[in-house]
């Protein structure tokens, strides 16, 4: 039970951080929005020591900014004791606070392999080090940050010297933390909004030496309207724009706020009370709107606390013997996945996401939320999951045979496969799909071979749900950013990024030629064949010469007969009609089911396929990459399309 809860409470702070994060439901504003990260240029001392140090410091830490908005963590001896550092700013409710940590907590560790790093975020600061730098509050690293958005006028200097005095003064002797508005009144362009902050570890002369620098450095922002200068010791931010918060941080007191008066004709006065009516109107529905959303963080923990999906990373790092490379199943664009073994003897596959960023937390949360709520024969069963420290894990239960990519692109081993065992993994394939498609309404994004995984009795398992989407019936489709692999794609949303469960039908329809031919659809041109499976398939149905198209390992076995003749060039015909250009056209994949299945049923003409330029496509669908549920994304651009998955951000 206390592992339970620790890892409920350790997932619960990562995922209400995504769900707010990206649907806006948080109370107050954490301020999660990335200043600058700094990252040293030495290496680890020993790395092996050195990751398991820092999880540790931050799962000790977390504890302490729950509480108190500020932690400190001291772990490991010699060169590989990790010193960590974690700080609110001081107007941050704790709630915000958790969050803004999280985010911190997901960005830091991306200076791995190097021993140390800072980040500062524009409502809290995180610090890792192998040496004690608390005491610490200027150095080399010092630096402003300047926005040039505005050009501001001689008043708006004066309010920000006269907020940062304010600031200055009052915060050493105020936890170190104060925050001052000088209100122009009828000329809001005017206005200066100061925040200023020092790191606890400080007494009150170094924090006072910390903000005098700090303010003189970022008096070299003004004119512009914006500036920050992130010091050892402190942080400090001036702007035109309010983004402090209305309540103040536990320990903090109230901020000086300075009216300077300026005659005001009374249209604006009635301009301002018209306003501010809107503005309290406008505020009570969007945190309506906030208090219903947050009830999805809280039944999503209760899901996993309810399922006892949640396991310790010790249990997992000795079931894959500390992921021992002998033990690695496959590897994708951002994790690998290992076979391990729990003491209780049950094999299992580990999904590792090694060092988060705030994206990938979103993909781990999407998938542990979707998989948990679907159970099928045809789908992977989830078993649990960790995520502790900087490495989220998923654990899944073990298929010896990997994925459908390991048999039909490989020339011994695709003679395991006979026609009959490849139409059962095309029907469950068909039978998974229908069940997340009408019973789930769940749009998968990312059908292919290798994320149909294959028990020890070649049964199919559709795998990966990182990408995956739920959809209302009444709607036409989902309007979202465009991820999936190139070559399974449906061409609409490919262009436009409309998505519905025509797309998935679209993938099934290239996976069923795969299936039959033994080809990719997605491979580079070679000497072997210069156009794409698709424009392959359509011309040799054209031309009636559908069995030319046989993967070769099943003309070894002698399926030469008049029956398994038609078999195949009805599951062609089948595959192209899903593959049609038009999604209207293409049939629910019950009906494409019940057409495999009930082979006496007379099918339409299919009409021409999208003819996909194969100069976008490349060769990353294979058997080691991944094979195993991965959603390799090796780079947030999407001018990096030649990846086999992309998704722009």
């Amino acid at each position: 039970m206390a592992r339970m809860i620790r890892c409920v409470t350790t997932l619960h702070l990562l995922l209400v951080a995504v769900i707010i994060v990206h649907l806006e439901m948080a109370v107050g504003d954490p301020r999660i929005q990335t200043v600058k990260r700094m990252c040293s240029h030495v290496p680890g001392h020993n790395t092996t020591l050195f990751v398991p140090n820092f999880v540790a410091s931050m799962e000790n830490i977390s504890s302490q900014m729950r509480t108190s908005g500020f932690g400190l963590a001291t772990i490991g001896s010699g060169p590989d004791t990790s010193y960590a550092l974690s700080q609110c700013y001081g107007d941050l409710s704790l709630l915000d606070c958790v969050l803004c940590y999280v985010e911190a907590r997901s960005v830091l560790p991306l200076c791995y392999p190097y021993n140390s790093g800072r980040i500062y975020l524009d409502g809290c600061f995180m610090r890792a080090e192998n040496y004690s730098f608390y005491q610490e509050y200027t150095g080399p690293q010092d630096v402003v940050v300047c926005t040039n958005v505005t050009r501001k006028n001689a008043t708006f200097h004066d309010s920000v010297r006269r907020a940062m005095a304010s600031a200055v003064a009052r915060a050493p002797n105020n936890y170190g933390y104060a925050h001052a508005e000088v209100i122009v009144l009828g000329t809001a362009n005017e206005s200066a909004y100061m925040l200023a902050d020092c790191w606890r570890t400080l007494n009150t002369t170094s924090c006072r030496a910390c903000l005098e620098n700090a303010s003189t450095s970022i008096l070299g922002c003004l004119p512009w309207s914006e500036g920050r200068a992130l010091y050892s010791g402190c942080f400090m931010r001036y702007s035109d724009t309010n983004f402090l918060n209305k309540e103040p941080g536990k320990g903090s007191k109230k901020g000086t706020i300075i009216a300077i008066a300026v005659p005001v004709v009374s249209a604006l006065v009635v301009s301002a009370v018209g306003i501010t009516i809107v503005y309290l109107v406008w505020k009570h529905k969007y945190i309506q709107k906030k208090r219903k959303g947050s009830n999805d963080a809280e039944k999503f923990v209760n899901i996993l606390h309810d399922s006892s999906l949640n396991f310790n990373f010790s249990t997992l790092e000795k079931a894959t013997e500390s992921f021992d490379s002998a033990n690695k199943l496959g590897q994708g664009g951002f994790g690998m996945v290992y076979k391990g073994v729990l003491p209780d003897g049950r094999e299992i596959a580990v999904k590792r996401l090694f060092f988060n960023n705030r994206h990938r937390a979103a993909d781990f949360y999407n998938e542990v939320n979707i998989i948990s709520s679907v159970e099928h024969k045809n789908l992977v069963r989830l078993l649990g999951c960790s995520c502790s420290g900087p490495e989220s894990l998923l654990v899944y239960e073990f298929l010896p045979n990997k994925s459908l990519d390991c048999f039909i692109f490989d020339a011994n081993r695709g003679q395991a496969l006979n026609w009959e065992k490849r139409v059962d993994i095309m029907v469950g394939t068909a039978e998974g799909l229908v069940y997340l498609h009408e019973s789930s309404k769940i749009i998968h994004r990312d059908i292919k071979a290798s994320n149909i995984l294959l028990d020890s009795r070649l049964r199919a398992k559709i795998a990966d749900f990182g990408l995956a989407r739920s959809f209302q019936g009444d709607k036409s489709h989902i309007s979202t950013a465009i991820a999936g692999t190139l070559g399974y794609m449906a061409p609409e949303y490919l262009a436009h990024g409309q998505l519905t469960e025509k797309a998935d039908v679209y993938s099934y329809g290239v996976l069923l030629l795969e299936t039959v031919t033994g080809r990719q659809n997605n491979k580079r041109k070679t000497a072997e064949y210069s156009d794409s499976l698709i424009t392959i398939a359509w011309n040799h149905f054209q031309a009636n010469r559908v069995d030319e198209l046989l993967d070769p390992n099943l003309m070894l076995q002698n399926y030469r007969d008049s029956n398994i003749k038609n078999e195949v060039f009805r599951v062609i015909h089948i595959g192209l009609l899903c593959m049609q250009e038009a999604p209207s056209l293409r049939p629910k994949m019950s009906k494409a089911l019940q057409m495999l299945t009930k082979k006496d049923e007379e099918l339409p003409p299919p009409t021409n396929p999208p003819f996909i330029d194969e100069k976008t496509m490349m060769l990353n669908d294979t058997c080691e990459e991944p094979s195993f549920p991965l959603n390799p994304k090796t780079s947030d651009s999407v001018a990096t399309i030649s990846n086999s998955s992309f998704e722009p951000r």
